[in-house]
């Protein structure tokens, strides 16, 4: 009986050693790193979505023949507007994907609407939408940052649980590896750009 203890004891101080190994408590920290930087992210997108409706109010004043473009913001502002963003998206590779294809829109419809503002001398000297550009510039490269925080983050947990044994953890518990930002046209970005004089 005493050998049994003290082998149901050896095994127990095993079996928790080998616990503190498996990774399972870095999944956890990886996950809620996870959900704050993708909430960083959401924010952040959130704030230039805000933006919007003052930057196409000052503009149209200006420029109210430009209805396309100011058309192709506002559309790209109800895109965004009509998906469920919440934290679950990260589990989610077509919901990320869409995420990020809506966000694309967004940025292609706003770099359509600041060139317009080149052929309007006086609203490029507009207080308020020097101000509001400004802001979106700000918001933009906030972006970036938190972009680039949760790229990190997802990096490190893909890396845990594609790895040697963290990777025996992630297949009990279910913990797949996460989608990450991408680059929307790669094979345009990994062409050398041409220069003609």
């Amino acid at each position: 009986m005493k050998i049994r203890a003290l082998f149901l004891s050896f095994f127990l101080v095993i079996s928790l050693i080998s616990l503190n190994g498996c990774g399972y408590n870095r999944f956890q920290s990886f996950d809620e790193e996870i959900k704050s930087s993708w909430s960083e992210v959401v924010n952040q997108y959130q704030r230039r979505s805000d933006l919007i409706p003052n930057l196409v109010e000052t503009v149209k004043g200006y420029a109210s023949h430009e209805k396309d473009v100011l058309l192709g913001v506002t559309e790209a502002r109800a895109k965004i507007g009509s998906l469920k963003i919440n934290t679950d998206i990260v589990n989610d590779p077509e919901a990320f994907a869409k995420f990020q294809a809506a966000q694309g829109q967004m940025t292609s419809a706003l770099s359509r609407l600041m060139a317009i503002s080149e052929n309007y001398p006086d609203l490029k000297a507009n207080q308020s939408f020097l101000g509001l550009q400004a802001q979106l510039e700000g918001t933009e490269n906030r972006i970036t940052v938190a972009r680039g925080r949760y790229i990190k983050t997802v990096e490190q947990y893909n890396v845990l649980s594609r790895s040697f044994p963290s990777n025996l953890t992630a297949k009990v518990f279910g913990y797949s590896v996460k989608p990450n930002f991408t680059v929307e046209n790669e094979k345009a970005i990994s062409e050398p750009p041409k220069v003609s004089f």
